[in-house]
């Protein structure tokens, strides 16, 4: 193990629901390999309009009922009413799913600027305090036995959730400053959220001056710093037109210089594992992983810096 590793820091990992039979198989076949090596969570992804939801509801029961992962599911503003959102959100809830992620959500393709394309919801803060009060409507309130006392229950409010929410440390692409960007986590924080999950990003100073800026302005919630393993040119160029990233000119050109499919991954995963070792040599206490659905890339960036040693001495001590 790394020695610069804190002992509690943690691992969790991003899927998306698999869009064939094909794809299917092989997000299951990662899922073994993610699962085995016991992260915080897993989240899976949920399509605007609800354009995956039976098979990323199906995912989540799947993580939830056969292994001892959390299971965390993504929720958007997008397209939804707030009855179509109080649905889904106890859909969810029913099937044992208590960990969610809010997010605003993009436009649909095709939307220009100004579309009210959001429905009822126009932020993640609403999102997120629709998911408290659903909650708490479902189970306001439970009986617990009192231990020594045979028969004896004591009232307890009902189960809380976990809900996570997006922060972004290059800045959101439709915002216009950076204290936008912070009043923004601010209120996400007000409303409820626990965790902030962040974009992906490729330097860790980029990371840690955000962080810096949040504490200052009042934000206490962790903030977990998402990271990816970019493993090809053409995955990296996909990447940067969705999210409006500063191109990371260094590994673009390693990238590019590379002469097959393994030497480009190689250099992906090197340079998604110099940044997660800056960021727990900072003295950050977790890594978020973006899988693309593949476990070969982030189990090697987490084996490279000491995190499944560690979690495996964890297990084997408990």
């Amino acid at each position: 193990m790394n020695a610069s590793v804190r002992p509690e820091a943690t691992f969790s990992f991003e899927l998306y629901p698999p869009r064939t039979p094909a794809s299917a198989t092989a997000l299951y076949e990662s899922l073994t390999h993610l699962v085995a090596t016991d992260p915080q969570f897993i989240s899976v992804t949920y399509g605007a309009n609800g354009s995956s939801r039976d098979r990323s509801l199906e995912v989540l029961r799947h993580i939830l009922n056969n292994t001892a992962v959390q299971p965390m599911a993504h929720l958007t503003c997008v397209g939804s009413s707030y009855a179509e959102a109080s649905q889904l959100i106890r859909e969810f809830l029913d099937a044992g799913i208590t960990s969610f992620l809010a997010l605003r959500g993009d436009p649909p393709k095709g939307a220009h600027e100004g579309d009210n394309f959001l429905g009822d919801l126009g932020s993640a803060a609403e999102l997120v305090q629709l998911i408290h009060r659903v909650q708490v409507e479902r189970e306001p309130f439970s009986f617990h036995d009192v231990p020594g006392f045979p028969g004896a229950k004591r009232l307890r409010s009902g189960e809380k959730v976990t809900i996570a929410v997006a922060a972004f440390p290059n800045g959101h692409p439709r915002s216009r400053s950076v204290e936008q960007d912070l009043d923004t986590l601010l209120a996400k924080e007000a409303a409820g959220a626990n965790l902030a999950i962040t974009q992906l990003f490729f330097y860790a100073d980029q990371y840690l001056s955000f962080v810096e800026k949040a504490r200052a302005a009042g934000v206490t919630m962790r903030i977990l710093p998402g990271i990816m393993p970019v493993t090809t040119p053409r995955r990296l160029a996909r990447i940067l037109e969705l999210t409006d990233e500063p191109t990371p000119v260094d590994l673009e050109r390693s990238l590019a210089a590379a002469d097959t499919e393994e030497q480009q991954a190689a250099v992906g995963i090197e340079h998604a594992r110099s940044l997660a070792q800056e960021l727990l040599d900072a003295g950050e206490s977790g890594l978020h992983l973006y899988t693309f659905n593949q476990h070969e890339a982030p189990l090697a960036v987490l084996r490279g810096v000491g995190l499944l040693d560690q979690h495996t001495k964890q297990k084997e001590h408990a």
